[in-house]
C-alpha cells in the first residue's frame, strides 16, 4: 500500500470529503441527563437503532453526575418485554488511589456481581456528587438481535469516588436469554443523573 504523505498545501486545497472513507463507528443516539430518573435506549424508539443493524453497539459516558452521594451507576436490559430484567452473569472488580496518596486498592467486589440474576448490574459504586465530580466511561454490547447465543458486554468507568478517589471500575457479563436485546437502560442506585451525557455508537464491518 503506497504512502500518501500530505503538506500544508495539500490540506488547504482539500474542498470535500467525497473522497475520504467513513468510519465504521456511527452515532446513533444521544441523550443528555437533567435530573433524569433513567436514561433509556429502545430499538425502534426516538430514532435508536438496536437490532441486527450492527454486530456491535458502544455507549460513550460523558460526564455522569449523580444527584446523590455514594451512589451506584446502573445498567439494566430489556428482552422483548416491557421491563428491563434480563437475566445476567457477570464480574466486577475495580482500582482506585486516593488524591492525598493515603491508599490504593485493586479488588474483585463480589457485592457487585451477579448471578443469573435480573437485577441491575453494577457499572459504578460510591460515585461523588460534589459540584466537579462525575464518571466517564464506555460500554460494548456484542450482537444484541441473536436469538441463538447470549449477549455479552463489558464496561470500564473512570470516576471519583465519595473519599476522594481516583476509581475505575470494570464490568463484564452475558444477558444469559435467547431473545433479542431491544432496549437498554442506565440508572442511579438513588437519586436521578443529575446531569450528563450517554451516546450510543453503531459500529459496522465489525
Amino acid at each position: 500500500m503506497a504512502l500518501v504523505k500530505y503538506n500544508n498545501n495539500s490540506i488547504s486545497a482539500i474542498t470535500a470529503l467525497a473522497g475520504v472513507p467513513s468510519g465504521a463507528l456511527t452515532l446513533i443516539k444521544t441523550l443528555t441527563a437533567s435530573s433524569s430518573s433513567t436514561l433509556s435506549f429502545v430499538n425502534g424508539s426516538s430514532d435508536v437503532v438496536l437490532d441486527n443493524t450492527y454486530p456491535i453497539y458502544l455507549f460513550k459516558f460523558i460526564n455522569i453526575h449523580p444527584a446523590s452521594d455514594g451512589v451506584a451507576f446502573y445498567v439494566n436490559f430489556r428482552d422483548g418485554g416491557s421491563a428491563y430484567d434480563a437475566t445476567k452473569t457477570t464480574t466486577f472488580f475495580l482500582s482506585r488511589h486516593a488524591e492525598d496518596d493515603g491508599s490504593t486498592e485493586l479488588s474483585y467486589k463480589t457485592g457487585q456481581d451477579l448471578a443469573q440474576s435480573t437485577s441491575s448490574q453494577y457499572l459504578t459504586v460510591d460515585s461523588d456528587n460534589n459540584n466537579d465530580s462525575s464518571q466517564s466511561g464506555e460500554m460494548f454490547l456484542f450482537n444484541p438481535a441473536s436469538t441463538t447465543f447470549v449477549k455479552h458486554f463489558m464496561s470500564r468507568v473512570q470516576g471519583v469516588q465519595t473519599n476522594q478517589h481516583s476509581m475505575e471500575n470494570f464490568a463484564a457479563g452475558y444477558c444469559n436469554v435467547t431473545a433479542a436485546i431491544d432496549g437498554v437502560q442506565f440508572t442511579m442506585s438513588s437519586g436521578n443523573i443529575d446531569s450528563g451525557t450517554i451516546k450510543l455508537y453503531g459500529i459496522k464491518d465489525s
